[in-house]
Parts: structure tokens; C-alpha cells; sequence
């Protein structure tokens, strides 16, 4: 079957009341930058609750519904026939050709689900189901109705062109990116955060990410890693800007003056001040990270709770209830698994205390960061100021 167009639903923007128009030109303009990493010209309208994508040369299928189940905000991706309105006998004899061709061989059970959003047509839908079930039971002698658990739900939608589909493919749900604000996401080279990312964009968050480098603790192909995986998760989430910092001397003025087995939870608590700044610098509202409760040292509920007292901003952890399976098994669907699992450090993971506090208590925490202060705070200021901003896209 050759197929010219994509009839593409949405479910949560259907809600939107008066806004919505907003959320459906957002995702119009996602779909349209998915389309065009494939060969083929599309051109994307809407009409009446309606997305379509409709091709003006021969595409491939398999490789569009790809690009387009990377689209937040979809909900269905039905392949569709489109042609002009027609008499009820030509829409008879089109619905039988679609049939054969959309379903060659087929001996199972259908039924014909009719939509008549154009009230001046002659029939009306039930007048549509009972005549063309008639004729595609005429025509092709091994199928059989069955209006309750069918094999086929044919559909036909008669609005300004008469629609043929039979086939939906689940998108991927949630809202499209660009419409619930912006956030800065702290990017590491493991398997968290990636997901955690991809989490906010399914609920139309804009990322931006920070990744801390730690030169030459950390390698260039570390911070390779991490740029793969912000490009992984641009396929989804659009175009993401990394903020590069290097994080050296900050990690090596604490390592050197402040008590080992605080380490860990002082750093953290520098991450998230620096991520902080740079997200107030970019336009963002919040901080994401990958945290899941539990996990490391640093992810014990008194550590979080250490950690979000140096934040103004609301910081999002939607990992936080995840076991480690749970987030395995995103980041294998998303793509970021196997980059994830690449043996390059990142600065978490150079500097740790044998024995990490589990349970800082944050008056010791911050009597602690008081001995670190005037000169810390210039080595936070330099490494905001020469921060590197690397656009990533896939």
C-alpha cells in the first residue's frame, strides 16, 4: 500500500481548552523538524483536532513512523489514504480498493467505524458503516464482520477529504517539548541522568544540561560521552545546549580542605550551585538531575535533603522511586544504554571518599563549606565565567 499522509492524534492537548491552539502549533513544529531528518517533503497542517503530515513524493514508511514516535505529544500515527469528497458510490468502490490493498490476503474479522464531521454529505455514519461493510464483505468473501472484537477497525472520516486508515501506531505520548518552560538538566556520563532528561521532555520541558569536566582527572573522550548523550536525547527532546564547566579546581580546593568522608555531599551541593547560576543565566525555572533514592551516598533521603538546601530553584528528580532495572530499561528504549555503560570517567567518580557520610547533618556541612570560603567562591565565579556552551543535536 502506498501511503501519501499520516493522520497524527494527540490526547492530553485535546484538554487544553483555549490554549490550545498553543500546544498544537508547538507540536506541529516538533513533528515537522522529526520529518525532516528523513529523505521526503512533508508538509504539516492541522485542522479540527487534526494533525496531518502529507508527503509530496514517495517516503519510506517505516523510517518516518521512526522519526515521528520520537515526537512528545503524539498519541497515534495512523497512515492514511486522503482523497477529495466523492459520491457515496465512488466512496464505496475507494473503500473496497483501500481495503485489498491496505490488507492483501486478509480472512480475518473487521468492522467500519465512519466519522461524518461534513454534515452535508449525503449519508450519514451508521448509513456509511452498514453500505461499505456490505461491499468489502461482497468483494472479498474471506473476511466476516464482527463489531465487538474485530481484527480490523477500518476507519473513514469524512471532513474537507474523505480519510482511509486502518492501521495506528502508538506514539509516544506526553506533551511536546517547548510548552511546560524551560530546565537545566546535570548530565553526567552514566545511565541516570539521560533518562532523567527524557522524562521533563516527554512533559514539554526545553533542556538545557551542564556537564562538569574535570581535565585531566577526566579524559576528552569523557566529555565526548557525554556530548553523544545529549545528542541521544536531542532526538527527542530538540536541539540541547551543553554548558561545559570545568570543575578541577573547585573539586580539587575541596578535596584538599574540607573532611573526606564529606567530600561527596560538598561537591554535590557545588554542582547544584553552579548548575543553579547557569540555569538563572539561560532562561530556566528548575534543575533536573538523576537522582533515585537510595542509590549512592549522595542519594540518601538526609543527603537530598542537604543537597536541595543550597538551591533557590525547585530541583526534579524523576528517577526517584526508579530501581535501577526501571532506569536500564528507559535508557535501552531511548538509546543512551549502551554510551551510558562506556568505560570514561566523569568527575563523580574520581574523587570519592571511602567512607561517605550517609547522613550529613547540614549545620556540620555548612560550618565545613565555611573554611572553604573567600577562595572557593572565586574558583566558582572563574569556572561559570569560562564555561563552555556546545549546541548538541541529532
Amino acid at each position: 500500500m502506498d501511503y501519501q499522509a499520516f493522520l497524527i492524534k494527540y490526547a492530553e492537548i485535546g484538554i487544553k481548552g483555549k490554549n490550545r491552539y498553543i500546544f498544537e502549533d508547538k507540536l506541529v513544529s516538533r513533528i515537522n523538524a522529526a520529518l525532516k531528518r528523513i529523505p521526503g517533503d512533508f508538509a504539516i497542517s492541522k485542522n479540527s483536532g487534526r494533525i496531518y503530515a502529507v508527503a509530496s513524493e514517495p517516503f519510506d514508511r517505516a523510517e518516518a513512523e521512526a522519526e515521528l514516535q520520537t515526537v512528545f505529544g503524539i498519541s497515534a500515527i495512523c497512515p492514511v489514504v486522503r482523497k477529495d469528497l466523492m459520491p457515496p458510490e465512488e466512496l464505496l468502490a475507494a473503500a473496497v480498493d483501500y481495503f485489498g490493498k491496505a490488507h492483501p490476503g486478509f480472512a480475518g474479522s473487521f468492522k467500519v467505524v465512519a466519522t461524518r464531521a461534513d454534515k452535508s454529505y449525503p449519508w450519514d455514519s451508521q448509513t456509511i458503516n452498514y453500505k461499505v461493510g456490505e461491499a468489502v464483505l461482497a468483494a472479498y468473501p474471506d473476511v466476516h464482520v464482527d463489531v465487538h472484537t474485530p481484527d480490523i477497525v477500518f476507519r473513514i472520516e469524512i471532513r474537507e477529504k474523505v480519510n482511509f486508515y486502518s492501521e495506528t501506531v502508538p506514539g509516544p505520548g506526553g506533551m511536546p517539548v517547548g510548552s511546560s518552560g524551560k530546565a537545566m538538566l546535570l548530565l553526567s556520563g552514566g545511565i541516570d541522568s539521560p533518562v532523567a532528561g527524557w522524562m521533563l521532555a516527554k512533559r514539554g520541558v526545553t533542556l538545557e544540561a551542564v556537564y562538569f569536566h574535570a581535565p585531566p582527572y577526566t579524559s576528552e573522550r569523557a566529555k565526548q560521552k557525554v556530548v553523544e548523550l545529549a545528542e541521544l536525547v536531542s532526538r527527542y527532546a530538540g536541539p540541547i545546549r551543553l554548558h561545559v564547566v570545568n570543575f578541577t579546581d573547585v573539586q580539587l580546593y575541596i578535596y584538599e580542605n574540607a573532611p573526606h568522608d564529606e567530600l561527596t555531599i560538598i561537591m554535590r551541593r557545588y554542582m547544584m550551585r553552579i548548575a543553579e547560576m547557569l540555569a538563572a543565566e539561560n532562561g530556566a525555572s528548575a534543575l533536573i538531575t538523576g537522582e533515585s533514592l537510595g542509590q549512592v551516598a549522595s542519594q540518601t533521603l538526609q543527603s537530598l535533603v542537604c543537597t536541595n538546601e543550597v538551591c533557590k530553584m525547585p530541583v526534579f528528580r524523576p528517577l526517584i522511586a526508579f530501581d535501577k532495572q526501571d532506569i536500564i530499561n528507559i535508557a535501552e528504549k531511548i538509546g543512551t544504554f549502551e554510551t551510558s555503560i562506556l568505560p570514561y570517567e566523569d568527575c563523580c567518580t574520581i574523587f570519592v571518599a571511602k567512607h561517605p557520610v550517609t547522613k550529613p547533618n547540614a549545620g556540620i556541612i555548612r560550618r565545613s563549606e565555611s573554611n572553604l570560603v573567600p577562595a572557593i567562591d572565586e574558583l566558582v565565579k572563574k569556572a561559570v565565567e569560562t564555561e563552555e556552551c556546545i549546541v548538541c543535536v541529532r
